[in-house]
């Protein structure tokens, strides 16, 4: 009896924390979930926003630079003169002047290279969204194997829980024989151990779920104790082909994608040095209002209003070599891109590979956890049976059941393996989002 409390009270810990009060949460609601809050795609998409901004400020090169001035000054002066034609000094007190000046000003100076700095930061606000969409399918797939973690984890648990049951029934039916004398104490002592150990691997698993369900909260941007309910199966998708995952890779790999636009960047980085060695414009008008009075001298007002206008045309004819080692630097940047491009080429055909090889294996295995699961759940079906009347020992029984928690673990790990190996393979073909058929599978009954 007191076995059967402690079961209760851990299936009743388990619900009440994983189900009991908890919404109903799907895939989808959680990869939804995971980008509206997920603080590394905002960041990807404000950086977005940044490069924009920097490509506007870019266009401005093109446009002339106008500026309007308007000044007043006043004075009051004590003013002594003294003129050729009359020796005497003229002494005025308080002599107010007045200016008053209005000026308008444009400048417009053409750079050739400014078509490839605009070119140049066109690319790296394609580079910024190629970014923000990395930041996106790496959310997508963190959350999809974090969600189907949890579906492992809740599977795991009742396994466990049909484990524990059997040595249970294994329990009462050891106790019954002592208790008629039929058996010896201590089968009944091991049997208590069994269960013991059972319901301390149940208990542990709990955790391991509640651990489950806050990495998966934590990439939802949610708080750690809000609870969902997910579902209890995991479904793997038809038949992936390497073929058609390495031609994917190499199209839609945002990760490729981005080094080769950085390999461009250079590239346009070192033609603006270039570009620069040719001649600039420069371009400038200016209107001027100008009007000065003044109660001494000879020039009571002065009134000035116009236009002039002008340009130059500059030439860089040296500059220390600085311009020379500047583009061979960004010789040497575009030969380093062009490196990482071929590195990158490599890696992502090996992590393709690596990933395909794992997936095929998981593949293989699923059959022979299946087949070796089916035959694991007869033979403890009638070891238990064999128990219950006598004709088989505890040690044959306890064997047929841990063989059944070893291949039921096994296969829905298998499951679990598979589906992981998918992902990882949507993620590096670019194919995260990619719509497939499904077929579901779960434990045989």
């Amino acid at each position: 009896m007191k076995k059967i409390c402690l079961l209760l009270l851990v299936s009743l810990f388990v619900k009440s924390s994983f189900a009991q009060n908890s919404e109903s949460l799907d895939l989808e609601k959680a990869i939804q979930l995971g980008l509206e809050n997920n603080l590394d795609v905002k960041i990807a998409v404000e950086n977005i926003n940044l490069r924009q901004g920097e490509e506007r400020i870019g266009l401005g090169s093109f446009l002339p630079i106008v500026d309007a001035i308007y000044t007043r000054n006043y004075s009051t002066e004590d003013v002594t003169q003294k003129f050729v034609n009359d020796p005497e000094p003229r002494q005025i007190d308080d002599a107010k002047s007045r200016s008053e000046n209005f000026t308008m000003a444009a400048i417009y100076g053409f750079r050739p290279e400014a078509f490839v700095v605009l070119k140049r930061l066109g690319l790296l606000t394609e580079v910024s969204q190629l970014e923000a969409k990395i930041a996106v399918e790496n959310t997508v797939a963190g959350i999809s194997t974090a969600y189907y973690r949890l579906v492992l984890e809740l599977q795991r648990y009742e396994v466990l829980k049909k484990t524990l049951e059997l040595s249970q029934a294994r329990l009462d039916i050891a106790q019954a024989q002592y208790e008629l004398g039929g058996a010896g104490k201590r089968d009944y002592l091991t049997a208590e151990v069994d269960y013991n150990s059972d319901l301390s691997l149940l208990k542990t698993q709990a955790q391991i779920i509640q651990a489950a369900r806050i990495n998966l909260n934590e990439l939802m941007a949610l708080d750690p104790s809000r609870e969902f309910s997910v579902s209890d199966t995991i479904m793997i998708g038809e038949m992936l082909r390497i073929g058609d995952l390495e031609e994917s890779a190499f199209m839609e790999n945002k990760q490729w994608l981005v080094t080769q636009r950085q390999e461009n960047v250079a590239f346009l980085q070192m033609k603006e040095l270039q570009v620069s060695r040719l001649p600039a414009l420069n371009l400038n008008m200016n209107y001027v209002n100008n009007t000065s009075n003044s109660d001494a001298g000879f020039l009571i007002q002065n009134q000035r209003e116009g236009i002039n206008y002008g340009g130059n045309i500059s030439f860089n004819l040296f500059s220390g070599f600085t311009l020379n080692r500047r583009i061979q630097n960004a010789r040497v940047q575009q030969k380093i891109q062009g490196y990482a491009v071929d590195q990158f080429e490599i890696q992502l055909k090996s992590d393709l590979y690596r990933a395909y090889n794992t997936y095929l294996n998981n593949r293989e295995l699923l059959e022979i956890e299946q087949r070796n699961y089916a035959v694991a759940k007869e033979s403890s079906e009638i070891a238990l049976e064999r128990f219950r009347l006598g004709i088989a020992s505890y040690l044959e029984f306890r064997d047929a059941q841990v063989n059944l928690l070893t291949a039921e673990t096994r296969l829905i790990t298998s499951i679990y393996n598979i589906k992981e190996q998918e992902i990882e393979l949507m993620r590096l073909s670019g194919r995260i989002f990619f719509d497939s058929s499904f077929e579901e599978l779960r434990l045989p009954q």
